[in-house]
């Protein structure tokens, strides 16, 4: 499962939470940037679309050696457009896209309240302006609590969710 959106948007903290749900392994996309990556991101510059290629292509592989040793996973990843989504989409049969959703304002808001190892603040439009609608997958609104968030995102893409005593 893929759980997507801006930055701020709740993708690491709904991505946890999922992975202790349902006892599958979390990645944070975040994790996967090359050096050269972070380094624009902190200074304030945008990523380009070549600056990520090899980031999704880490990613997508990744994905796809949990699915060939039939591991469940959770990645919690901007992906902000479709062409990044279809390329972490390694097998449209196992595959789940979740978008957290939520106005610029409230996101704003929550940047403004946290410090991100090299997330600037300063990028959120251009994150908003890179953004494109997902056909496929599972939008949910972020105004909800997180275990809200959760429990729709399961009950949407039937998880069962085994509580533990």
């Amino acid at each position: 499962m893929v759980v997507w959106g801006v930055s701020g948007s709740g993708k690491t903290t709904v991505a946890t939470q999922l992975g202790e749900l349902m006892s599958w392994e979390v990645l944070d996309a975040d994790d996967f940037h090359p050096t050269s990556n972070v380094e624009k991101m902190r200074a304030g510059i945008p990523l380009t679309d070549a600056d990520r290629k090899p980031w999704l292509d880490i990613l997508a592989e990744q994905l796809n050696a949990r699915l060939q040793r039939k591991q469940s996973a959770v990645v919690a990843c901007s992906a902000l457009k479709q062409r990044y989504r279809t390329h972490l989409n390694v097998d449209p049969a196992q595959m789940a896209f979740v978008h957290l959703q939520g106005n610029f304002e409230l996101i704003a808001q929550r940047l403004a309240k946290r410090e991100h190892q090299y997330m600037n603040n300063s990028l959120l439009q251009s994150q908003f302006d890179a953004l494109e609608p997902a056909p496929e997958g599972y939008a949910v609104g972020i105004e909800q609590p997180v275990a809200d968030i959760c429990a729709q995102i399961c009950s949407k893409l039937g998880l069962a969710v085994w509580a533990s005593d």
